[in-house]
């Protein structure tokens, strides 16, 4: 058994899909129901013990300097390329931090803590049963619960992946090393592509399993609107 000793949260995008908020406002720090959307990831992590917290930041990254005094276990790493290259340059910054850790997205709204349960055996995406056709990546799985394949394209029957995944030591340490072989060289992909299809024959990944309403991704306008109308807004 593993437990994640720190959490890693990708906080540096532009947010393109909501702008004009995202232009005076970083994406996390959108408020639903009073609170910044990463605060319930921060406040998330630290309800189960996992008080070792990086926050990966860029665009307008000095609004999350009040952070550092709100929470004594917070560290910001800035991202220089956050602009220029995909999210694979945000998590090269923290490459260091990634043995025993929690990785997740800075734009969504954790309900239910106890997702972040900090035990586990296996590395795994926390992943969402769905029987509905969609065009978010989709999981599937073998008899064992292991992952055995990823569609970019969705599809139905399967494990939608949310952004929340949790990496054992060995994992982290080769997640560095792909990490630092990968990039700069593939600047614009996905960090997840690595585990999932770059390299995928070198991890056994697994599911975590959550329920509808567990988390709220927000990608886009329209979805914060809609969770600001749901959970209100200040």
């Amino acid at each position: 058994m593993h437990r994640a000793e720190r959490a890693v949260i990708m906080a540096a995008g532009v947010g393109e899909r909501l702008t004009p908020l995202t232009d005076k406002i970083p994406k996390p720090l959108l408020r639903v129901n009073g609170i910044p959307i990463i605060e319930t990831m921060i406040q998330g992590f630290l309800h189960n013990g996992i008080c070792e917290i990086y926050i990966v930041v860029g665009h307008l990254k000095e609004q999350f300097e009040y952070l550092l005094t709100k929470y004594e276990s917070v560290q910001l790493l800035e991202n220089p390329n956050y602009a220029a290259h995909n999210n694979i340059s945000s998590l090269y910054v923290a490459r260091d931090f990634l043995e025993c850790a929690v990785i997740c997205d800075g734009d969504q709204i954790l309900h239910n803590p106890d997702i972040l349960n900090p035990f586990f055996e296996y590395s795994e995406y926390a992943s969402l049963w769905t029987d509905e056709v969609h065009g978010e990546w989709l999981q599937h799985v073998d008899d064992n619960g292991y992952v055995i394949n990823c569609s970019r394209e969705g599809g139905k029957s399967g494990w939608q992946l949310f952004s929340v995944s949790f990496w054992t030591e060995a994992d982290g340490a080769r997640l560095k090393r792909h990490l630092e072989e990968l990039y700069p060289r593939h600047n614009q992909c996905y960090w997840d592509d690595i585990p999932m299809f770059i390299k995928n024959r070198e991890y056994r990944l697994k599911i975590r399993p959550i329920q509808h309403g567990d988390i709220t991704e927000i990608d886009t306008l329209q979805e914060y609107e809609i969770a600001a109308n749901k959970y209100g807004e200040e």
